[in-house]
């Protein structure tokens, strides 16, 4: 047997392994996509459609009232304005806890890692604690904080809360990464006569793009897809759309009307699909780029 044929073989086996792969990737996507597709079809149907037909029927004609409905009318609880004011309110939320998080986490990681002091990684190891405490055990301290600080149910309040619970994952996160860039190179900008934030500024922040990435979707998709926080810290006009969308399914005037629930779950979702979607390679790339030390 020859080099020529041995070579065909090999390159035949690997075709029929790699339709085998895609084959069973594509089985494993579609059976996670079957709530979502079925929420997607739902949410088009009228409230009769969905009473005759079954979850995967294809809807007779595309009927969008249920998406305007659970945007701007559908009652949530005593309030019947839609999501739409608790979309705007989950923004407010995440947007400066997001950047907050991620600033304090990259100064944290930057101290621990690139400029060691006595005690350091024990520090390190106490914040560390921090990743894997559960939300429940946090309430009642951080209620009682909250109300000392005088910002309980408020959306200042909520920001405060996923800031604290949120650093110790992107100290984390920008320590290991950290850790991959060489001692030398603070040192000699230190030689040079740059200070703690010039270097931080200059130096470190330039190649942190990666793990800013990261620590973005991280945070983003934890805080909007957070409920126990918002049912718990939030007052009636603060709540999230967790919490709305929560009140729009078990308040119901009348029939159920399953497509507006649907459209609404989808509309909560929008965000952080859109982060994945469109983020999702630059999340993977940013935790395997400071997993080898430099």
């Amino acid at each position: 047997m020859n080099k020529s044929t041995v070579g065909r073989k090999t390159s035949g086996l690997d075709k029929v392994l790699r339709v085998a792969l895609y084959t069973v990737l594509t089985i494993v996507a579609a059976f996670y996509l079957i709530p979502f597709i079925v929420m997607l079809i739902t949410s088009l149907k009228d409230v009769e459609e969905i009473r005759t037909g079954t979850l995967l029927s294809l809807p007779a004609s595309l009927h969008f009232d249920s998406w305007v409905k659970a945007w701007s009318s559908a009652c949530t609880g005593s309030s019947c304005g839609g999501i739409s004011p608790y979309f705007m309110n989950s923004f407010q939320i995440v947007i400066p806890a997001v950047l907050i998080s991620t600033l304090l986490g990259a100064i944290n990681g930057y101290v621990i890692s690139l400029w060691k002091f006595r005690g350091s990684d024990l520090f390190f190891a106490l914040l560390l604690l921090g990743c894997f405490v559960p939300f429940q055990v946090i309430l009642l301290p951080m209620a009682r904080t909250l109300g000392w600080l005088g910002i309980a149910n408020t959306t200042s309040g909520l920001v405060f809360v996923h800031v604290v619970y949120g650093v110790a994952f992107t100290t984390l996160f920008f320590r290991n990464f950290y850790q991959s860039i060489p001692n030398e190179l603070v040192k000699a900008a230190r030689l040079d006569g740059a200070g703690f934030f010039t270097i931080f500024y200059r130096i470190i922040l330039p190649v942190s793009t990666p793990i800013i990435v990261v620590t973005v979707i991280w945070q983003f998709t934890q805080i909007w897809n957070d409920f126990l926080f918002g049912v718990a810290f939030s007052g009636f006009d603060t709540q999230p759309v967790t919490v709305a969308l929560n009140n729009l399914v078990n308040t119901s005037f009348g029939g159920k009307e399953y497509n507006v629930d649907m459209a609404a779950a989808i509309i909560a979702a929008l965000p952080t699909l859109a982060v994945y979607v469109f983020a999702g390679k630059y999340f993977v790339r940013g935790l395997t780029a400071g997993a080898v030390k430099g």
